[in-house]
């Protein structure tokens, strides 16, 4: 069957876009032909800095021939109908349309229309076309004189020629005929720019390829990646050292060259006395280089660099090239580094005070006072010491006012962590300043020192405790703050140390810091004020500076009474929502991270929220627990799971369903109060109903007790004891029974079942069901 074989041909393509353009093209030219009715084998695309392409093979030499019935309206319909039909059928008269019978023997009009299929070559010359002037860059241009046109061409660069190619395997295939602005579809490409940058005539896909590499062109973007890391490591091995695998970087330098050489270059060793990170980060992010490491682990003073081209020289002057910018940008960073040594970081603090975090939330100074205070009160939690908690609080954000942080954003926290040791900062205060940024997503790790912790915890509760407050939360997609990656990093940060955090007590106290800092800047204030109201909707914003105030019901209701009739200009904040109103809501973004933590860990979604779903009991039998603990929440879950996967659990879980499904029919008719009651044990006449509410006495009793134990097992375990008599009651007592009151008695038994059984978990979320 024919192949089809496409080439982009351009300037340049940035290396960021590449993979994504190919991918691009492949489901565009894909789907555009199966709506066409042609089916394919196989497609792949591919990318390189200056081209595009694809191969799609076991195309059909033509579209499948199409045959349509029609139906229409009934015979004697009006003239009107009857145009219609005609004009959307394509027929020029009656005669052109069959009459049919309906199954009431009413007559209709019905247009059989037969279409030939065309051959796909024509339909690529159609298709093609469009896709390419309509293709989605994320940027483009126009170019040439043509460039004066609204319609002309748009491409990522000046686009200089397109090989599209159709046919079988066992014959020279056609050129696809087509043309866009200008540029005439054809079987010519050209191979590396610099080594073989002649034209190259290629048919299809397989001497495509071939005569690409013939012409020093990699057309694969994997296996230029698998060329440049091979060689690389190869390098290193020969000179005894190991490679530092860097997979962006590698992503990123597979696109910048159509022939990968790897060289290796070197600089002082000198430089070597600045944090390793420095240095990776100079060379990658100016150099697009890989650093090297001695066997121990040591950074070494080499470096691997990637060319597009094989010189005469054996690349000695382009690793000449390479090295002389490396060495001013390390000269750089070692001075930055050592006059950066020369501030201590407590006395860069009053700097925080001119970065504002956001003009709602303060300054980073402000901020740095309340992670400060709240890392010391979390610290008991934690077991951190608090003064060390709170010390690291205060200097985790001085190195963003630093000389290398200022060069190199993505070393924030690390420096502050160097900076602090080398200042003669307790090691737990100086690792804190670098791991309380974390985790940073799911694939990151946790800290497990308590000062880091403590600052971690208090860092992310200080920003959505903030923007809640603010009403600034993520919606839909957006997430401009991060916040779902800061809750996130806090569910992990509580289980993975398995810390008792009752979360709805931590954001109320992260909050009160807000509250207590907002009353001490009040003496600070000047005379004009932004006014909110207590939805966070602004009134007035007028102002020049920032200020915060905070008010009760009586001043905040003066306050807008002086803005409604003195005429002032405000300038302050009056932020008013003294009672956090927000933190349930703040607590149910935090159950959704948590389900998204559990399900990555492999737990069912149907039983997080049945452990979450559990209910108290009525007449203080056992009470819920919170469902603000996340480790709580976390172990309910396993030992749910657990159950479920014996055959008590199993059994007693279609117990459970049968007796919710029979009251909800029954509720429906006589309403839930009517078995809210408990039922009348002398109207117990069964054996098996004596035995089953003996049975869901105990188990009332005993999973209370688990509960405040905090023994899910155990209350788990306490319910399997209700299998048997579950089992046996539905077996041998009819529930509906005859007799009015047995049967309300029934129910009402029944009804407490499954009011101790919610009182541990939701059973009827399990396996998606809906509970009663």
């Amino acid at each position: 069957m024919p192949d089809l074989l496409l080439e982009l041909f351009s300037e340049e393509i940035p290396a960021r876009m590449q993979r994504q353009a190919a991918d691009e093209l492949r489901k565009l030219v894909t789907n555009a032909l199966v709506e066409r009715g042609l089916t394919y084998e196989g497609a792949a695309a591919y990318a390189t800095p200056r081209r595009l392409a694809l191969q799609v093979v076991g195309l059909p030499g033509r579209q499948p021939d199409v045959r349509e019935e029609r139906k229409g309206p009934r015979v004697g319909a009006p003239e009107a109908a009857v145009a219609g039909f005609l004009k959307s059928a394509g027929l020029a008269s009656l005669d052109q349309a069959k009459i049919e019978k309906d199954k009431k023997g009413a007559e209709f009009y019905l247009a059989v229309i037969e279409r030939p299929g065309a051959e796909t070559i024509q339909v690529l010359a159609d298709l093609l076309p469009a896709i390419i002037k309509s293709f989605p860059w994320p940027k483009s241009m126009r170019w040439g004189a043509a460039s004066e046109r609204s319609d002309s061409l748009r491409w990522v660069r000046p686009l200089h020629s397109i090989i599209a190619t159709f046919g079988p395997e066992t014959e020279t295939p056609e050129i696809v005929p087509f043309e866009v602005d200008g540029i005439k579809s054809g079987d010519f490409t050209r191979g590396h720019r610099f080594m073989a940058p002649g034209e190259i005539r290629v048919k299809r896909f397989e001497d495509y390829a071939m005569s690409l590499e013939r012409a020093k062109v990699v057309l694969d973007p994997d296996r230029r990646r698998d060329i440049i890391l091979h060689d690389a490591k190869d390098l290193a091995f020969a000179q005894h050292l190991e490679l530092v695998e860097d997979a962006g970087l590698l992503e990123e330098v597979s696109g910048l060259v159509e022939w990968p050489v790897t060289l290796m270059g070197s600089f002082d060793e000198s430089f070597l006395s600045v944090p390793p990170e420095v240095i990776r980060a100079t060379i990658r992010v100016n150099q697009k280089c890989f650093v090297l490491r001695k066997q121990d682990g040591t950074l070494a003073n080499r470096f691997i660099l990637v060319s597009n081209i094989e010189a005469s020289d054996h690349g000695a002057t382009i690793v000449a090239g390479n090295e002389r910018p490396i060495a001013a940008r390390l000269s750089d960073a070692k001075f930055f580094y050592e006059t950066d040594l020369k501030t201590k970081l407590e006395e860069r603090l009053p700097k925080l005070d001119q970065i504002v975090f956001h003009k709602l939330l303060g300054t980073q100074g402000e901020r740095v006072s309340r992670i400060a205070s709240g890392a010391k009160e979390l610290a008991p939690t934690v077991g951190a010491a608090p003064e060390k908690a709170e010390r690291a609080g205060m200097l985790c954000k001085a190195d963003l006012v630093t000389e290398m942080v200022g060069e190199f954003p993505e070393l924030q926290g690390l420096m502050g962590s160097y900076y602090a040791a080398a200042q003669g900062a307790d090691p737990s205060v100086a690792n804190a300043c670098y791991e309380h940024y974390k985790p940073q997503g799911q694939g990151d790790y946790a800290p497990t020192d308590p000062v880091s912790i403590a600052v971690a915890l208090s860092d992310k509760l200080d920003t959505l405790v903030g923007f809640w407050a603010i009403d600034e939360k993520p919606t839909g997609s957006k997430d401009p703050y991060a916040l779902r990656r800061a809750a996130l990093g806090l569910v992990k940060l509580v289980l993975e140390n398995e810390l008792r955090l009752p979360l709805g007590r931590a954001l109320y106290e992260s909050y009160k810091i807000y509250v207590n800092q907002i009353h001490q800047l009040n003496r600070l204030v000047a005379d004009r004020l932004v006014i909110f109201n207590k939805s966070e909707k602004l009134i007035l914003e007028n102002y020049s500076q920032f200020g915060r105030v905070f008010g009760t019901d009586e001043e905040f209701e003066k306050l807008k009474n002086m803005q409604s009739s003195s005429g002032w200009e405000y300038d302050a904040i009056v932020w008013h929502q003294p009672h956090g109103a927000f933190i349930p809501s703040l607590l149910e973004f935090f159950v959704d991270r948590l389900k998204v933590y559990l399900r990555d860990k492999g737990a069912r979604y149907d039983l997080i929220d049945a452990a979450l779903g559990a209910v108290a009991l009525a007449d203080g039998e056992a009470a819920a627990p919170l469902q603000d603990d996340l480790l709580m929440i976390t172990k309910k879950v396993e030992a749910l799971d657990s159950f479920l996967a014996t055959d008590d659990g199993k059994n007693l879980l279609a117990g459970f369903k049968r007796a919710v499904n029979i009251l909800k029919a029954e509720e429906k008719k006589d309403g839930p109060e009517a078995y809210a009651q408990r039922h009348a044990p002398n109207l117990r006449i069964e054996p098996q109903e004596h035995k089953l509410a003996a049975a869901i006495a105990r188990a009332g009793e005993e999973t209370a007790e688990r509960l405040t134990k905090e023994d899910f097992a155990g209350a788990m375990r306490a319910l399997s004891k209700l299998r048997e008599p579950v089992d046996e009651f539905f077996d041998k007592v009819t529930v509906n029974a005859e007799n009015a009151d047995l049967r309300l008695n029934r129910l009402r038994l029944l009804a407490e079942l499954r009011r101790v059984m919610m009182g541990v978990a939701d059973f009827g979320k399990v396996a998606g069901e809906a509970t009663a």
